[in-house]
């Protein structure tokens, strides 16, 4: 029976991958991601190169070139159905858009694992990712309470339209309307990127002489608020999402009040699992939530390791919630 996993991030970094060893399958899988910029997405892609070395099956990464292009995620989903491999891990550049493209995956009978974004629609093996909206509420909720639960406070979007900017912008709202001496200013969309948030931060700074906090939808544009506000020579808190290294090393060094795990080696790990183990006829979830953990000084030192060094957990010693 298909179970439901509230999974920890916190156990990547101790555990080794020799704990469960399999027999040699040697299941080709191929891993789609939105970008080659975002750490999250390069995490990703790590975890799922661990997960596929521990169980004996061959990864092939497809990465558009051009950040979130839905035309070249589609002319590539099409080149993977010619070429046929046994299973899909999937991110969608966008959950509404690429729905035809899901629906191309599921005609060709490939066995595919929706991750950290949820399609709209589509037949899937299972979904792994994380709330959106949690870790956008809770990382708002302790910026908030940094800043005395009053002040100005402008917000960096991501892509506007996605489900994920959707949801952790609806988190930040939620968080604000029990905040009512918290002011936003300004919210304006930075596309998860650092350039374009660092430009966007430097334009809101010159026409908003007080700023206290600023709220970015994940730690690239995060990096970017840091860089115009240093440029700047004025200070803010700043609060990320995706518990990034450069995040985390933020956090550490004091120039980030905090930023929202969402656990992007391990989801990498997870999907790519449980894309082997269904092919191998093994029990799996039919879908892992990661929990909201914010990261702040009070535990960054334990997610400061580089994501290279990192290994899979082996099936056996995922928790089950």
């Amino acid at each position: 029976m298909k179970a439901h996993w509230i999974v920890s991030t916190l156990l990547v970094a101790g555990l080794s991958a020799t704990a469960n060893a399999q027999t040699p399958g040697g299941e080709r899988l191929a891993v789609f991601t939105k970008n080659q910029t975002n750490p999250f997405f390069q995490a990703f892609r790590l975890g799922a190169d661990s997960a596929a070395k521990q169980l004996n099956a061959k990864v092939t990464h497809y990465v558009p070139t051009k950040p979130d292009s839905i035309p070249e995620q589609m002319s590539q989903i099409e080149d993977v159905i010619v070429k046929k491999p046994n299973a899909i891990v999937y991110i969608p550049v966008d959950y509404k858009a690429m729905v035809p493209g899901i629906q191309k995956m599921n005609a060709a009978k490939i066995p595919v694992v929706n991750a950290t974004d949820h399609s709209e629609s589509g037949e899937f093996v299972s979904f792994v990712g994380a709330s959106d909206y949690a870790l956008a509420f809770e990382s708002s909720r302790i910026l908030f309470k940094a800043m005395g639960g009053k002040g100005n406070v402008v917000a960096i979007e991501g892509v506007k339209g996605t489900l994920t900017n959707t949801d952790r912008m609806r988190g930040f709202a939620d968080a604000v309307k029990q905040n009512p001496n918290i002011k936003v200013v300004a919210s304006q969309p930075g596309n998860y990127q650092r350039l374009l948030a660092l430009q966007v931060m430097e334009n809101l700074m010159q026409s908003n002489p007080q700023i206290d906090g600023i709220f970015a939808a994940n730690d690239a544009m995060a990096s970017g608020a840091i860089e115009a506000l240093e440029g700047a020579k004025r200070k803010a808190l700043v609060v990320g999402i995706n518990g990034t290294k450069e995040g985390v090393d933020a956090v550490i060094a004091g120039k980030m009040l905090a930023t929202g795990d969402y656990g992007g080696f391990m989801q990498g790990c997870l999907s790519t699992m449980i894309a082997v183990r269904h092919l191998r006829k093994q029990t799996v979830p039919k879908e892992v939530v990661f929990p909201p953990v914010v990261i702040d000084k009070s535990n960054a030192a334990k997610y400061s390791v580089p994501v290279e060094t990192l290994s899979c957990p082996s099936w056996a010693d995922m928790p089950k919630g």
